[in-house]
């Protein structure tokens, strides 16, 4: 990327021009993502007001089965999603918070006994690391560590973001899952945009052409994004000028580390309905898997969903024949819950 944005301008706009969510400029970074669990309700009302006036994500972003897992929150702000990620986790889980802002860490870290008593922990379960998210050895986070990495609207701030997915790919276990919300355009923004200090730090001109994170996830041997929600969002008339006939969404994907022997056998995947409140599970848009209704997934799809922490909730049968992987949805086609999922072999 070529724009002149760095980490000192995003670290000025978020530590010290943005004092809580209402000085927000646009709806980018507070975009919903999706309902909430009464789970995560839950977790979220236990949470510091002081946390919560700070936060600046793309509404929620919490994937589900996170008990005892091991989760890294990429540019966790003032530490909301992470606080609300412990509980979810328990106390055998444990949560990493990595952010380069040292005021919102500050508020972060001032709130770790306060969380602690609040959920009846014997111990705090959340670390807070001062770093970059495209340098996580840098803050000690050791490769195939992790199982669950979450993001908020942040990974459009960072100007390397080859070097973000890079780092994904190093430290999540294999069979691990990166379950993100982020902004994205359709088409290559301009270079006035990517130099313009508000629209970068509004979460809009750092924005990834949606295609590229598939050519990135390749390039690493992370499995191709699984499209699970988007919203597409109207740029405010004042800081649209530079932006052209550019559009965004906000959309949130999952992402796997695949087995290094992945599965290649052709299989029928039942859900058994035994994550707490969920009844169907959204594996991906045009992909949600009812409780005990048999469905066909493309190989590459049965694979990574048999080498991860959701296995246990499925069965895997034979299947004679299954989809092809098919192309990429587009979060820009106002349609795409009723494309069909790809031909059969």
């Amino acid at each position: 990327m070529s724009g002149e944005i760095n980490h000192d301008d995003v670290q000025k706009y978020y530590g010290k021009d943005l004092t809580c969510s209402d000085d927000l400029k646009t709806s980018a970074c507070t975009t919903p993502a999706g309902a909430m669990s009464k789970a995560v309700k839950k977790a979220l009302s236990k949470i510091h007001d002081e946390v919560v006036m700070k936060y600046y994500g793309c509404g929620i972003c919490i994937p589900p089965a996170l008990e005892k897992t091991r989760v890294l929150d990429l540019g966790c702000g003032a530490g909301r999603d992470v606080y609300a990620i412990a509980q979810l986790v328990g106390e055998e889980g444990h949560v990493i918070g990595v952010d380069m802002t040292p005021e919102q860490l500050e508020t972060a870290r001032k709130y770790e006994d306060f969380h602690k008593n609040a959920f009846g922990f014997a111990n705090s379960n959340v670390t807070f690391k001062n770093g970059l998210i495209e340098k996580l050895g840098d803050v000690g986070i050791e490769d195939n560590s992790i199982d669950v990495i979450v993001s908020n609207c942040v990974i459009n701030l960072v100007p390397d973001k080859e070097s973000v997915i890079r780092e994904v790919a190093r430290v999540l276990k294999e069979g691990g899952e990166l379950y993100f919300s982020d902004v994205y355009s359709d088409k290559e923004i301009s270079e006035a945009a990517r130099k313009d200090y508000v629209l970068w730090g509004e979460c809009i001109s750092g924005a990834l052409l949606w295609t590229d994170l598939y050519d990135l996830c390749e390039e690493f041997g992370l499995s191709a994004p699984l499209l699970v929600d988007c919203h597409p969002f109207v740029v405010e008339k004042e800081l649209a000028a530079k932006l052209g006939s550019t559009r965004f969404v906000s959309a949130t994907y999952r992402i796997f580390k695949p087995s290094s022997k992945p599965s290649k056998e052709k299989v029928k995947v039942t859900y058994n309905g035994e994550i707490p409140e969920v009844d169907t599970f959204q594996l991906a848009q045009n992909y949600q898997l009812k409780k005990n209704e048999p469905r066909a997934l493309p190989v590459e799809m049965s694979a990574d969903l048999k080498g991860s922490r959701y296995a246990k909730f499925f069965t895997f049968e034979k299947s004679g024949c299954v989809p092809f992987q098919g192309q990429p949805l587009n979060p820009f086609n106002k349609n795409i819950q009723n494309e069909n999922s790809g031909s059969c072999c």
